[in-house]
């Protein structure tokens, strides 16, 4: 596996592989790589070849007063278990490397990225779709892959993709969970023994939301409703929003539709966590409105 740190180096080494015709895939990460991360990786390996995966701490998607500092930062972990998976490149830049002096240009997802975590960590979605762009310029994939857990950035990105026309396309996988449920973040270091074991809490009010549909429930306050009733039963849980949206444009819908999503965040003691369901409705003519539901 060969190590890149320098912009120019990869542009270089990316355009090179374009030019043999060979079909690159980029996993963009901030590392503390976990099995929610390999499985992004594992499906750009079916794909792809050159396999480039991105280890970038990105500051100007964290707001002042948010964990940058602290975030996890294990480097030569990811290198060796990236090299065990196969992949080809692993591109590791500085922030200078990625923002030099005077950098000032950003990227906007306007409505789509003000919502929600838009709303809560102003200026995130900017922060994270300026270095998704240039991380896209710089490795020119094919494909790019993101995880279903952050599905409003995901969100954020394919509409970035599709409004500015750019060519790689954008390949979003499903959750990766631990055995009790909880959704793979590279945040679950932070929580505590007592910690842990109260965040599954998130899943079982998605759990919970997802066995009121399938029993006939799709007003959405109701649902809701039940959600925040579980998340209650947890002293250590403070919920930051549970609604149901769009999965298109993330605006609140007062009944499950077509494509839609129970999203949700918390604060578990200090840490805060994030986690969906996703929910199709299929409405066959005159017949009730099936239910299929992902967590």
């Amino acid at each position: 596996m060969e190590v890149i740190h320098t912009v120019a180096w990869m542009s270089q080494v990316a355009r090179q592989a374009r030019s043999e015709g060979r079909i690159a895939g980029l996993v963009p990460t901030m590392g503390a790589l976990h099995a929610g991360h390999f499985s992004l990786v594992q499906a750009a390996r079916r794909a792809a070849d050159p396999v480039i995966v991105s280890v970038f701490v990105n500051p100007k998607q964290f707001g002042p007063g948010e964990d940058y500092a602290r975030y996890p930062r294990t480097l030569e972990a990811d290198r060796e278990a990236l090299e065990k998976l196969g992949v080809d490149i692993l591109f590791s830049p500085s922030p200078e490397e990625i923002y030099p002096p005077g950098f000032t240009t950003v990227v906007s997802v306007e409505g789509l990225g003000d919502r929600l975590e838009g709303r809560v960590r102003p200026g995130h979605f900017r922060g994270v779709a300026t270095v998704v762009l240039k991380l896209l310029e710089i490795a020119v994939p094919r494909f790019a892959y993101f995880g279903r857990k952050d599905a409003q950035q995901a969100q954020v990105i394919r509409r970035m993709a599709r409004d500015l026309s750019l060519d790689p396309e954008i390949v979003v996988c499903p959750i990766v969970r631990e055995p009790d449920g909880l959704a793979m973040s590279s945040r679950n270091a932070y929580l505590s023994a007592n910690e842990r074991r109260a965040a599954t809490v998130l899943y079982r009010a998605l759990e919970t939301t997802q066995q009121a549909i399938a029993a006939g429930e799709f007003d959405s306050a109701r649902l809701v409703a039940e959600a925040r009733r579980v998340l209650a039963t947890q002293p250590l849980a403070n919920p930051d929003y549970v609604e149901i949206v769009d999965a298109e444009s993330f605006e609140a819908l007062p009944r499950l539709r077509g494509h839609c999503l129970m999203v949700l965040a918390a604060r578990i003691g200090a840490t805060r966590l994030i986690d969906n369901l996703l929910i199709e409705i299929e409405q066959a003519g005159s017949s009730p409105a099936r239910a299929h539901c992902e967590l």
